[in-house]
């Protein structure tokens, strides 16, 4: 007879997952569901994702770590899944789409988060149900200080959570099991077995997330997309990073902010370009000038060169980006464009 198992917040920690999954004994007709979360933080997402997309009995639910995926948002651990699924990344995204926020069984209600005491299942928001910031600032003003949505919970069928680190053992009360036992913080993993409750876990002896968030800062680093920012954005990504004390990395935002500097000069290069090329148009077309000048993307700038009003300014404004300078002084021919280096 094939067994339902509930997995909780596994974040990356494949290798534990297996070791739980061969010490329960699970079989390929038994139904594996985790309740969200399986990837950020730990040392395997991809491959967590691997085992979930591939295996036949399986379902994982919203969690607000998928939700920040799919929605674009994506803070550091976020970041770093990113650059770990590479070319895999956008169909990553893509299977995110399919996941529900709740799973129901005869013998249990399985969702990520949350769940409102006094709703049905089909009444419960989304952003409740996956924890996501919004949905926890929703509860926050329909509990009291101090409580938690399982204090409120009077129901007969009981609900199987995750999300919240609740210790090593999973916390039960009212009729509820929290089974988030802080997995990637070198906790534990923890299984529930259906229908009998049974719980099963795995210790995690290594704290996944600290190491991951040292061995990723460069490589994240090198992935953002500077060329594309806009330059106070850049400044402010440097000067964020700036009380970092690892050589490794204060060598690279040294590099980003030499780099940035030498791409704002270039502004006035180009200024100077502009102000000689429009000299340059005013002899060669003089009746034609408005004609030839409407064929350059730059052209605001060639009209208000001729009419002596133009100013660094001017530049700063349309010019926001490094990739917006790099371009125009491709096109004026400027040479020895500053290349970032990593």
């Amino acid at each position: 007879m094939s067994k339902t198992y509930i997995i909780g917040d596994i974040h990356g920690c494949y290798d534990e997952f297996i070791e739980l999954m061969n010490q329960i004994g699970v079989t390929d007709d038994d139904l594996v569901v985790s309740l969200g979360d399986i990837v950020d933080r730990g040392n395997k997402s991809l491959e967590l994702y691997h085992y979930f997309k591939n295996r036949k009995n399986a379902i994982v639910l919203m969690g607000n770590h998928e939700r920040k995926h799919l929605n674009g948002i994506l803070s550091y651990s976020q970041e770093i899944v990113k650059v770990q699924f590479g070319d895999e990344y956008e169909e990553f995204c893509d299977w995110l789409k399919t996941l529900p926020y709740y799973y129901e069984t005869p013998e249990a209600i399985i969702v990520h988060a949350f769940f409102e005491h006094d709703k049905t299942l089909y009444q419960q928001k989304e952003e409740v149900l996956a924890g996501t910031t919004s949905g926890s600032r929703y509860l926050e003003t329909k509990y009291e200080e101090g409580t938690y949505w399982s204090d409120y919970y009077t129901g007969k069928k009981p609900i199987i959570y995750g999300h919240h680190v609740v210790g090593e053992t999973p916390k039960i009360k009212n009729n509820t099991y929290g089974i988030d036992t802080g997995a990637c913080h070198a906790g534990m993993l923890t299984a529930i077995e259906l229908p009998s409750f049974k719980i099963h876990q795995v210790r995690v002896e290594t704290d996944h997330w600290k190491a991951q968030q040292s061995a990723w800062q460069i490589p994240v680093l090198e992935a953002k997309d500077w060329e594309h920012m806009k330059i106070d954005q850049v400044y402010r990504q440097i000067d964020k990073l700036a009380y970092k004390t690892e050589t490794e990395i204060q060598e690279f935002l040294a590099k980003q902010r030499n780099w940035i500097q030498q791409i704002e000069a270039l502004r006035i290069k180009i200024q100077s370009k502009i102000e000689i090329l429009t000299k340059e148009l005013i002899v060669q077309h003089r009746e034609d000038f408005n004609k030839e000048v409407a064929k350059l993307n730059y052209r605001s700038f060639v009209f208000k060169a001729k009419a002596g009003t133009l100013v660094i300014n001017d530049l700063e404004k349309t010019l926001h980006t490094p990739q917006k300078i790099i371009d125009l002084a491709h096109e004026l021919h400027i040479e020895n464009i500053p290349q970032r280096t990593s």
